[in-house]
């Protein structure tokens, strides 16, 4: 068990010490901020749109990070020899699979959270066209990630340390402090009751897109096993795309009883189960019940993506 928690807790301090991964955090925070501030014709759906467009920020960030972050994790690795130099050890290479996953999903746990605060945030910002910007909220939130990134810039100048690792980890407090302080002020500077105006049923949608993150994460690791990075992107946007179609493709056919479809429709994972934009937009809750279900989908799927992954590992070489 230690091994796998060094090798999980290496793979994911390696992810978050990666730019990329702070610059995907950092413009998704902005951009998320300007949706919500930006003025839209929406004949009373301006509230919706901007929900849906953060949650499809937050989801297609922690794509291009499950698969960066697979690639980076496993098939960087397996290139470069570090992967042979650890499996010399006494590792098995099913316990160093499923620790880059699990390092792998703790970087994702960590984008889906600042990502989570953006969009709470968000709800609140959103206006009618008769409404005005937030100007309070994006002043605050925007001055965290700024003052992150300062604290970056003096930990690497004054202690020699690497910028981006410390930044990551300073962008989760201040962003933080930055949600609660602009919660206590209103869009006029006024004190006002913490989460005013918030939707919090934003924490169940963004924990819903983790999910599906995750089954994303474990389909990249099995494609990193084999693949170089554009290759792996390539085949986790392809199967994302099969799974959003789904269901009006291969769903309706099932239904008809036809046994092809039924394969590849329960072989495809719904991604359309994790959506749930529509349901805030129709002013609808998201049952904890629910969430349990789709965590139960997930390690399903994870079942089959990572013991695939752990196959085509079992023989790859490695020289």
């Amino acid at each position: 068990m230690r091994v796998f928690n060094n090798i999980a807790m290496n793979g994911f301090m390696e992810l978050i010490r990666q730019p990329i991964y702070l610059v995907l955090m950092i413009s998704s925070n902005v951009f998320m901020l300007i949706l919500a501030s930006l003025y839209y014709v929406g004949a009373g759906e301006d509230a919706s749109m901007v929900q849906g467009g953060v949650l499809a920020t937050v989801f297609l960030t922690g794509l291009f990070t499950a698969v960066l972050g697979a690639s980076f994790s496993v098939g960087e690795e397996i290139e470069s020899g570090t992967a042979l130099a650890v499996l010399s050890k006494p590792v098995g290479r099913v316990t160093f699979v499923l620790a880059k996953f699990s390092g792998l999903a703790a970087a994702l746990a960590l984008q889906c959270y600042a990502g989570c605060l953006a969009a709470l945030l968000a709800s609140r910002m959103a206006f009618d066209v008769y409404g005005s910007p937030d100007y309070p909220a994006f002043a605050i939130y925007g001055a965290g990630i700024v003052l992150a990134c300062v604290i970056g810039v003096c930990i690497n100048f004054f202690v020699m340390k690497p910028f981006v690792g410390p930044t990551v980890i300073s962008m989760m407090i201040c962003l933080t402090l930055a949600f609660i302080g602009a919660n206590y002020v209103g869009r006029d500077w006024t004190p006002q009751p913490f989460g005013s105006n918030v939707d919090w049923r934003m924490i169940q949608a963004v924990l819903l897109l983790f999910l599906a993150l995750c089954a994303i994460a474990g389909i990249a690791i099995a494609c990193s096993t084999r693949l170089s990075l554009i290759p792996t992107l390539v085949c986790c946007l392809a199967l994302f795309l099969l799974g959003l179609v789904s269901d009006h493709f291969f769903g309706t056919r099932a239904e008809d009883g036809s046994y092809w479809a039924k394969f590849i429709y329960a072989l495809l994972p719904n991604w359309q189960l994790f959506w749930m934009a529509d349901a805030l937009a129709d002013d609808k809750s998201i049952p904890w019940t629910y969430l349990m279900r789709c965590l139960q989908y997930v390690a399903g799927t994870l079942a089959i993506t990572l013991g695939l992954a752990v196959l085509l590992f079992e023989d790859r070489e490695l020289n």
